[in-house]
């Protein structure tokens, strides 16, 4: 009797293995794998072999889980039945079930979700020689489930489309960052991680700086002028324009007019400025920052030049800003400080109307939509639907709207209060 119970034991063992084993190689992290592997873990080489053919594991997985159980079931109501009579097939359904569930399912599936890539580590070698064994089964059973597959007219080979592959990426990322506890340098990370993969979504339209923003020069200008002008900028390349700002008619390098004052021995007057500038390069709003970079890259040009589908200039790009748009702003000794964010005491934050939304969510890991507009206060326009006055305060997004200074027609500066800071006032606008 001992021994009859020795090896039930051993069977309902087994199953909780098979269970264990199954969900922990089903739910291993694949990406951790293939990185483990490339490290040289000759056991993470094993777990993407068996991942590679999912239904062969599967299938050995559940013949193993099925048979241990079955057998258990039979030896636990045989010694039933000799010990209560006829009522022990009651009995032994009753303590089978109980035991399959629990120490045989629920259990090793439990600590299989919770150690998923630690137990597949430690199981894949004895898991891939059962599968070995049972090639010549799991073969046919595969060959049987596919064939009644494409008679009801389903696939059975699945691939993923690009924009399924970066959807998943995306996901994964968004997820980790959703998790409570994230240390600072972790979550610096993945936010560059998510801005890599907007770089084929969002359009230079949305991070250039504004032509009343950028640095120009009159062309025309004495030469004196031009030269005080370039130095006091903090930029190395300075478009030149004439008869009007939007008249773009060059790139000065300060570099190249350095080089040309020095080569006239200090003699300004024989400077050509117009002759030291490159030509302009103008690109269309709508491009997108992957395209641009690549172009920057093959040009080998760091600034460019926006225009509208009118031809209208809107303002510059510069590789620089792309960079930024990955890794965060990048300040150096000559930078001028950039005024636009205030925080409060109160929690709310005064900010420029020019602030661009995608700063601001990066930033300060917000959610404010900037399908519609790139500013601050084009996001206020846009929901407001006019063009506030100054005092009036808006409820958008769960975030808290005031309008404090306008300059025209242009929002100049807003207060923001973020959700924590909104008052419990449902209506849209006071």
């Amino acid at each position: 009797m001992m021994s009859l119970a020795i090896v039930i034991l051993f069977l309902l063992t087994a199953g909780a293995f098979f269970a264990g084993a199954e969900t922990a190689l089903t739910a291993a992290s694949k990406p951790l794998m293939h990185q483990l592997k490339d490290d040289g873990d000759e056991r993470a080489v094993t777990v993407t072999r068996l991942l590679e053919r999912r239904e062969r594991l599967i299938s050995t997985m559940l013949l193993g889980n099925i048979l241990s159980n079955t057998a258990a079931g039979a030896l636990t109501t045989s010694v039933m039945i000799e010990t209560f009579g006829e009522h022990g097939v009651a009995y032994a359904t009753g303590l089978i079930t109980v035991v399959v569930v629990v120490y045989g399912e629920i259990l090793p599936k439990t600590y299989a979700l919770l150690n998923a890539n630690n137990m597949s580590l430690r199981t894949a070698g004895l898991v891939s020689a059962l599968v070995w064994v049972c090639r010549p089964y799991t073969i046919a059973v595969e060959f049987f489930v596919n064939g009644a597959l494409r008679l009801f007219g389903i696939a059975t080979e699945q691939t993923m489309s690009a924009q399924q592959i970066i959807a998943e990426l995306r996901g994964t990322i968004e997820m980790q960052m959703g998790e409570k506890e994230v240390k600072e340098e972790v979550k610096h990370e993945r936010a560059m991680l998510r801005s890599v993969l907007d770089l084929t979504d969002v359009e230079v339209s949305e991070i250039i700086v504004h032509r009343k923003k950028a640095v120009t020069i009159d062309a025309d200008l004495p030469i004196s002028d031009i030269i005080e002008q370039v130095a006091a900028s903090p930029y190395s390349r300075i478009p030149l324009w004439r008869e009007q700002p939007d008249n773009i008619v060059g790139v000065l390098h300060a570099k190249n007019l350095l080089r040309a004052i020095d080569s006239a021995d200090g003699k300004t007057d024989r400077v050509d400025v117009a002759a030291l500038a490159t030509p302009p390069w103008f690109i269309p709003n709508t491009t997108k920052l992957l395209d641009q970079m690549n172009a920057f890259r093959e040009r080998r040009e760091h600034f460019a030049l926006v225009v509208d589908e009118y031809g209208a200039l809107m303002g510059i790009v510069t590789l620089e800003d792309i960079i930024e748009e990955i890794v965060g702003d990048i300040r150096d000794e000559h930078d001028l400080p950039v005024a636009g964010v205030r925080p409060q005491a109160d929690g709310s934050y005064l900010m420029d109307g020019s602030v661009t939304l995608r700063d601001l969510n990066r930033e300060m890991d917000w959610q404010l939509p900037d399908e519609k507009a790139a500013t601050l206060a084009g996001l206020v326009l846009h929901e407001s639907r006019a063009i506030p006055e100054p005092g009036q305060k808006f409820l958008f997004h769960g975030f808290r709207f005031e309008v404090l200074r306008r300059q025209r027609n242009q929002l100049t500066l807003i207060r923001v209060s973020p959700p924590r800071a909104v008052p419990r006032k449902s209506d849209k606008a006071a």
